[in-house]
């Protein structure tokens, strides 16, 4: 049992300088005895408001340098003040705010919210047992307009999909990893690197870019330069949810359309998903 969706927003000022984390927090709890559903006897609860202003007295208190690392004081607080909890997990999300710049200049005191994808954490500890932290992104909207096509698939009486060596390939990509032993990882940065490694092996070099067979493929790539890059990712899952567009059949109007526009395919649409590890 525990709460959902404790949302706040987390404001750090250095000087006239002002820096912001607003986040979404569930916390879990699992007791060392199950009497409360039993017996009806609550004496070990522990109530899911006094969870949530947890939450937010360690936001406070200890500011949130991380995500992940928000996530793991959670965890020890619960695991270090209450014999009762067997279990704790953990997560964590957070509001996508960017600092403004004004002619290229960094504004000190605001932000905008821009949807480049939604960061998030897991950490889930048991008593006696190892933390285990999972990080990630989400709602990560992605398109490139050509180097990409779909031929030489499976083909029976059922099939009606036409070959295709040239189309726009664009998803929702959702990427989730776990790391080995938790050391003294700058969170921060590894979640950074591993962005960077999803958009340039989903597009390719800039100037030319790197054709994808598949979406199947595509997501491959993504974990399999991941996983070269980043030693510290044991384990990495990418769902890639696809979006298809079509070409607009304008002859009936007078006018030859050359794949310039196209009308999103809003359901059904596809799905790839891949998990891979090391050995």
């Amino acid at each position: 049992y525990g709460k959902n969706t404790i949302k706040f927003l987390r404001l750090h000022k250095e000087g006239k300088k002002h820096f912001v984390k607003e986040v979404e927090v569930c916390a879990h709890l699992r007791l060392t005895s199950p009497q409360e559903y039993l017996d009806g006897n609550n004496s070990l609860v522990i109530p899911t408001d006094t969870i949530k202003n947890i939450v937010l007295v360690l936001a406070k208190k200890k500011g949130i340098p991380s995500l992940e690392e928000f996530a793991i004081d959670i965890c020890n607080h619960f695991m270090t003040t209450f014999c009762q909890v067997a279990y704790v997990k953990t997560y964590v999300q957070e509001v996508p705010w960017q600092r403004l710049h004004e002619d290229g200049v960094p504004h000190i005191h605001s932000f905008i919210c821009v949807p480049d994808g939604i960061r998030f954490c897991e950490a889930e500890q048991c008593r006696n047992g190892p933390l285990i932290v999972f990080a990630g992104i989400k709602d990560l909207k992605l398109m490139k307009t050509t180097q990409s096509g779909f031929e030489g698939f499976y083909k029976n009486e059922h099939t009606t999909l036409p070959e295709r060596h040239d189309r726009i390939l664009c998803g929702e990509l959702f990427c989730k990893w776990s790391y080995g032993e938790c050391k003294d990882f700058d969170f921060n940065c590894i979640w950074k690197k591993i962005r960077e490694c999803i958009l340039e092996a989903f597009a390719g070099p800039p100037d030319c870019g790197e054709y994808s067979p598949s979406y199947q493929k595509t997501v491959n790539c993504i974990q399999m330069l991941v996983l070269s890059r980043v030693s510290q990712v044991q384990v990495i899952e990418v769902v890639l949810n696809n979006t298809f567009y079509n070409v607009v059949d304008m002859k009936n109007l007078g006018v030859t359309n050359d794949k310039e526009v196209l009308v999103p395919v809003e359901a059904p649409y596809g799905s790839c998903a891949c998990t891979l590890g090391r050995k």
